[in-house]
């Protein structure tokens, strides 16, 4: 979470900006497993988690927005899964009385490439990556929605 707190005083696409983005990231990726490894999951953990990726998140909007040029069949698709992930949301409360969240594998995958997604921005053009960034992301908030309404189903 300091990290990301730091990327925001860093020039976006400087050799600092990247360092600490891919730091940032990557023991992202593999503190639950770790936690997992070494049994010392605990529930403050997991919502810790989830702010930082929170903070990580906002920071790379603030950052990325401010420098990047979106087409707007990017941004309404976006807008798209974003309802998509609300209505999983308002759902899993409405089946579980809790806020549900759906680890899956394409749920992973997506965080994935959209952590790949700005190390690009200087290769490929945001038009072409981002197609299989939203279609991998909107397989996953449609598969999420599906599991919840299952376990809905099955309680």
């Amino acid at each position: 979470m300091l990290i990301s707190i730091v990327l925001l005083f860093c020039p976006v696409f400087s050799p600092a900006f990247y360092m600490l983005y891919l730091i940032a990231g990557l023991s992202d990726m593999i503190d639950g497993t770790i936690a997992r490894r070494m049994n010392t999951v605990s529930e403050f953990g997991a919502r810790f988690d989830t702010a930082a990726d929170f903070v990580f998140a906002a920071v790379c909007l603030i950052k990325f927005l401010s420098v990047i040029s979106m087409p707007i069949w990017v941004c309404v698709w976006i807008v798209i899964i974003a309802l998509i992930k609300i209505i999983n949301i308002i759902s899993g409360y409405i089946a579980q009385r809790k806020l549900v969240a759906v680890h899956s594998v394409m749920n992973k995958v997506t965080g994935v490439l959209l952590f790949i997604l700005p190390l690009t921005f200087s290769i490929v053009p945001l038009k072409y990556s981002a197609l299989p960034v939203c279609a991998v992301a909107t397989f996953a908030a449609v598969q999420e929605g599906h599991y919840i309404r299952t376990v809905e189903k099955r309680a």
